[in-house]
Formats: structure tokens, sequence, C-alpha cells
């Protein structure tokens, strides 16, 4: 793609980066067969073609973002399938992170988009302040056919509090920064990911993910100071909250680093995984940061790729379930990181069943099914169709959003890997899967 950028406007470094991406695509167009908001709409510009002719009509015209430019960039899921497709090696991903800071700079919005955009920038990533929102959402939830008619934020308040859980888990003995070593002779250590949102909704994954990493011999450290790794905000284009999220993270990590040292640093959610691994080009031009983001990115790995590596040991438990394992798009093209974790499953006994549509998104994509929640909820029901035709008796994927997305829209138990994992090599069952035995009969004659 030609580019017209002047001189002064590539003294930026991120505008820089992204004519450089500009000029790799040749409008081929074989990422709208992926993209599952072109597949939905059937509308070039909500495709990841169409997106980058406004983003570059914006950018090299030094233009502050229109409504129409935020419509469809906001549509965006950010899954990426469009980077796995792309013959050209379009990094998709840095040129709409740069389209979204730049909208925050430039567009003011609506009063109650600012409104909810600053509520979940304020809320998502502070564990506190998020239970405590769930808890508000349990007293909200029988008024949710009012809220649900409220003008214009009515429809996210809604995707909220059908999003939030029933009941919500207590917190974890393990939730708290210090060290975990296992029962016998360390052979390495690592750093876990806490986390923010995770931390609340569902403490076991990690929990699961520390007795996995014990019983192979490997220490876990959960890092005094680490907190969110700023990938809520990031893509939301509040870069100085991001990035404040990020060095606050990386410092904690890189005193462990230079203390004791890390062999890795740990992450049980892909979503945080390729942001974390994406530091060191987020920091790139700070004289501060650059090196130890470098430097953290370079050992960052998901659960799955970190096991894969120490060779997961002989399962305990003899099973017979067919998992059907729906691999997150921060995993797949963020990550690439495709064939791990279902080996890790075979490995532990279980039959592994590929998702029709695999590299189609669900429609969790953070926060996208709060402030997209029709897009998302039409690609939750075509993730579940897709799922519900294999027939199996559980699922299992590696994003605590992906988990809370499509458990919302089918009755098959779905659980994090690192559980299956942990279950078979000595660990306790999965809660979802209790009385799955039972039930199969019935599920079998129901079919």
């Amino acid at each position: 793609m030609q580019t017209n950028f002047t001189p002064e406007q590539l003294a930026d470094p991120a505008m820089a980066a992204s004519e450089k991406i500009l000029r790799t695509c040749v409008h081929c167009g074989f990422c709208t067969a992926t993209c599952p908001t072109y597949l939905l709409l059937g509308d070039e510009l909500d495709s990841p073609r169409g997106r980058i002719y406004l983003i570059k009509d914006m950018l090299e015209g030094g233009k502050p973002a229109t409504p129409e430019v935020v419509k469809h960039v906001d549509r965006c899921l950010s899954c990426l399938s469009c980077m796995t497709t792309c013959p050209s090696g379009v990094h998709y991903m840095h040129l709409v992170d740069h389209a979204r800071a730049h909208i925050e700079e430039t567009y003011r919005r609506p009063v109650g988009d600012r409104w909810m955009r600053a509520l979940l920038a304020q809320v998502l990533p502070y564990p506190n302040r998020f239970r405590l929102a769930l808890l508000a959402a349990t007293l909200g939830r029988p008024f949710r056919r009012l809220v649900a008619a409220l003008p214009r934020a009515g429809s996210r308040l809604a995707a909220m509090l059908d999003l939030a859980p029933a009941t919500l888990p207590n917190r974890a003995a393990g939730d708290r920064p210090g060290s975990f070593p296992p029962a016998g002779p360390s052979r390495g250590r690592v750093a876990l990911l806490r986390g923010c949102a995770q931390s609340v909704l569902r403490p076991d994954f990690n929990e699961a993910a520390i007795r996995l990493l014990n019983r192979h011999g490997i220490t876990v450290v959960q890092a005094k100071g680490e907190g969110c790794c700023g990938a809520l905000t990031h893509h939301m284009g509040r870069e100085e909250s991001s990035h404040a999220f990020a060095r606050r993270t990386i410092d904690a990590w890189i005193a462990e680093m230079d203390g004791e040292g890390l062999d890795a640093i740990v992450v049980t959610a892909s979503g945080c995984g390729t942001t974390i691994k994406d530091y060191g080009f987020m920091f790139r031009d700070d004289p501060a940061y650059a090196e130890k983001a470098r430097r953290v990115s370079a050992i960052a790995k998901d659960v799955t790729e970190y096991v894969s590596g120490l060779g997961l040991m002989e399962p305990v438990v003899e099973s017979d379930l067919v998992v059907a394992y729906h691999s997150a798009c921060s995993m797949q093209h963020g990550q690439g990181i495709r064939t791990e974790p279902k080996a890790l499953i075979k490995r532990a006994g279980f039959t592994v069943k590929d998702v029709p549509e695999g590299h189609i998104c669900c429609g969790s994509a953070g926060t996208y099914n709060i402030l997209q929640p029709e897009l998302a909820a039409a690609l939750r029901a075509r993730k579940v169709a897709n799922i519900e035709r294999i027939r199996p008796d559980l699922i299992a994927t590696g994003n605590i959003g992906c988990v809370t997305q499509i458990g919302k829209g089918t009755g098959i138990p779905i659980v994090h890997t690192v559980e299956l994992l942990d279950w078979a090599t000595g660990g306790p069952k999965p809660a979802a899967l209790e009385g799955l035995e039972e039930r199969r009969p019935a599920m079998a004659a129901a079919e």
C-alpha cells in the first residue's frame, strides 16, 4: 500500500511503525474471509482491509477521529485472525492499537459511552473494586429488564449483569504475594501472573496452575506489587493507564529476576499473555523501561507452553471424556500457540475434538462483550452451535474471557485447560465436572 506521510509525521515513532505496517498491506482481501465482524455484517469497513483504509486516511491526513472511523474500529474484536490469515505479514494488532490511542486522544465520545468506558477502566483492573461491583450486580439482576430499557447504556449494563456470576467465589488462599515451593527438590522457579479480573472470577485457575507446577517440581512465585498487566485498558486506547499498570508489573517481575531469578513468567489468561509478550514493543522507546520490558517479554509463557517444555507427567486418572478444545483468539492468533494445549490434553488421557470454525472468535475479546453486546451475542451463538455440533462431554480453553462468554451460552461444562491437566495428574476434579459421569447416559439418550 502506497503511503504519503510527511517527514514530520514519521518523526513520531508510533506513526513510523504504523506507516511500515500500512506499506505491508497488498489489498488482497484474504483477511475478510476470517474476520468475525465481516462474516456477520458483510460491510467492507467492518473487515481488516476496510479498517486499514480508514486508519490510513485518518493517520496520514493528521485528522481527528470521526464517528464513522470510531464505529468501525470499535467493532473490531482484536481477535487477530486476520494476522494468521494474512500472506503479507501485516501486523494489524499494532496498527489498530495505534488507531485506538489516536481515537482516545482526538475524539470526544457521547457522554454515555464515555461514562461506560470510564467505569470499566476504573473497576475491572482493580480486584477489590471488581469484587464489589459483582456483589452489586447480584442486587441489580432482578431489575435487568428495567436496566435494559434505559436509553443508550441499557444494553451494555444488561450485558454486564448477564456476565456476572450467580455466586462469587471465595478469595483463594493462594491469591497473595509469596512463594509456593514443591514438596520435593525444586527444578525451576517461575512467576505466576495473579492478574485482576480472573483472580476474582476464577481464582481456582491459578490454584490449579500452582498445584500442577509444584507437582512437576517447580517453585511458583507471585510477585509483590504485581497487578493488572494493562491489557484491559490498552485495548480501550488508554495508553497512559495501561502503561502505568504494565510498568508496575514489570518492576515486580524484574525484582524477582534480579533477585533469586526466574526461568519463566507463566500466564493462565491468554489475553494477558499476548499483551505481556508485546511489552518489548510497547516500551521500545521508553529509556527507563525498554530493556526491562524486553527481558520480561522474552521469558513470558502461557502455562501450556511452559508445561509442554517440562513434559507432562503420566496421568493418574483414567477418563474417556471427550473434550472440545476452544483455542482462544489470543492463544492461537495472538501468541501462535496452536498444538501444545491439545497435545497436553491428549497426553492427560482425554479425547480431543477440534471445534468447527475454530479460528472465529467467541465474542468475548476483553470488554467487547459489554461494549458491543449484540455482536458478541451473535458470535457466541455461532461458537456454541459449532461446539454442540461435535457433542463433547466438556469444553476446555485457556482464557477467562472465553470461559465466561461461552459458559453463558451452553449447558456443556467448560473448564480451563490447566484444571484438566491438574486433575489428570493428581489434583482435584474441576468443580464444573462434578457429577458429569452420572449425567452422561441421560445426555446420550437425549441426543
